[in-house]
């Protein structure tokens, strides 16, 4: 038993340098879990058959036999995807009688190894958030065996003494898993082996000719699993997203960049994308670009010019010039005719003329009327930052409209910092509110 735990120890020791150098090197570190795992057990193991007449390992007076830890392993696992992967196992285990059994005394001494292929069941049948901590491996593959009879020739003549034979087969088990830690579990393991080249019973005597290459052996054992690597997550729980569901949600994700794109704020036909003037009023006539039409360049659009020409013409009095008047106020006081700036900067962009253009016009034709300058500034960047920034672009708008011939003193400027009103995370929205608007003062 002793040169047993002396192996299992020295497969433990390589095979963790082994893992650690294979997570360093093999793109581990790219994956959301750790593949690598390794497996320590402990249990019993009993030989079922053969047997020669007297010898039996069970004690039928015990529950289950008696118990007993006589079977001792240890195991490399790694995970080719996150359904399946494979293992490599060592195993020692010392079969004897059982004290007060009454089978006649015997001892056979077996180290195996195995390789496997194994299959996470939980995953495979998509029922993780179902199981949480617990799991469940299933397992199998062959098994190579070297037996060594350590059975004292006393009652049989065959005892074999001392005489080791070589055996293979294959081996099956299921392994249920309860997860202590991101990366330390605990598990118990069932497993069967058949051998297809067996000349021994398990007693150390020759088999009869009836149970010659052949022989059967079960496994109980405890064990603690542990993964190595540099993620969070034991890749035997880790929630690993489908890869359709991962093309599927990118897709919708496209899909929707497009529907945003496709978005017209101020509702002119021309999508945001396209549209250089966000701000054009409802009804009023646009190009291409989104700009409301001014063919002659007047700062106001056509439609609009064209309605105010017919409700002067159609209304002679001062009474309705005021009503036209006003309505062209409320249209600034909204907000309708603003400068526009890109992100970080404090000049208005080209675009922005024909609005400040409009407010240029207005000022001149109505020389008893003064306007504020409010600026705002998206939700990147500082409090302070923009708080100074929204100032500075209220001034530039201010020098533009000095250097075209309105009086300083008719101009006043107010940095309100942020605009919050619109999602921070979409570019087109904030485009809306890196702005500077005007209100007309008396």
């Amino acid at each position: 038993m002793k040169k047993g735990l002396l192996l299992l120890l020295a497969f433990l020791s390589v095979f963790s340098t082994v893992a650690q150098v294979a997570v360093d090197t093999t793109g581990v570190l790219g994956d959301s879990y750790n593949k690598w795992s390794i497996e320590v057990s402990v249990g019993q193991g009993k030989g079922v058959r053969p047997y020669a007449d007297g010898y039996y390992s069970s004690n039928p007076e015990k529950f289950f036999g008696r118990l007993q830890a006589n079977s001792f392993g240890v195991a490399g696992r790694y995970m080719i995807s996150p359904k399946f992967g494979v293992k490599a196992d060592l195993n020692y285990e010392e079969f004897n009688n059982q004290p007060g059994s009454g089978s006649l005394d015997f001892k056979m001494v077996q180290y195996r190894m195995g390789f496997q292929g194994v299959v996470n069941a939980i995953r495979l049948f998509n029922i993780e958030e179902a199981a949480g901590r617990f799991g469940l491996l299933l397992h199998g593959g062959l098994q190579l065996s070297r037996m060594t009879s350590k059975t004292k020739n006393i009652v049989a003549a065959d005892q074999n003494y001392n005489i080791t034979e070589f055996n293979g087969g294959l081996v099956v088990g299921f392994s249920p898993q309860f997860r202590i830690t991101n990366s330390l579990a605990i598990f118990g393991d069932f497993s069967v082996l058949n051998n297809y080249r067996q000349h021994f019973n398990w007693d150390g005597s020759y088999a009869e000719d009836t149970n010659n290459l052949s022989g059967q052996m079960v496994v109980t054992s405890l064990g603690i699993s542990y993964s190595f690597g540099n993620e969070k997550i034991h890749g035997d729980w880790a929630i690993i997203q489908d890869k359709k569901d991962k093309e599927m949600k990118e897709l919708n994700s496209r899909i929707g960049e497009i529907e945003t794109l496709m978005n017209d704020t101020d509702k002119d036909g021309v999508p945001d994308y396209l549209d250089v003037e966000n701000n054009s009023i409802a009804g009023v006539a646009v190009d291409t670009k989104g700009r409301m039409i001014d063919k002659n360049t007047n700062g106001v659009p056509d439609e609009l010019e064209k309605y105010i020409d017919n409700t002067i013409t159609n209304n002679n009095n001062n009474n309705n010039s005021v009503i036209t008047q006003g309505m062209i106020e409320q249209l600034i006081n909204d907000g309708y005719v603003a400068a526009y700036f890109d992100s970080n900067r404090s000049m208005p962009t080209p675009a922005s003329s024909d609005n400040i253009g409009f407010i240029l016009n207005y000022l001149k034709n109505n020389p008893g009327k003064s306007v504020e300058i409010v600026g705002y500034a998206d939700e990147i960047g500082s409090s302070a930052y923009n708080n100074k920034l929204s100032a500075d672009r209220a001034e530039n708008v201010k020098i533009i409209l000095t250097k075209a011939g309105i009086s300083p003193s008719r101009l006043n400027i107010k940095g309100n910092g942020i605009d919050n009103s619109v999602d921070k995370n979409s570019e087109y929205a904030k485009r809306l509110v890196r702005k500077v608007v005007f209100k007309i003062t008396n």
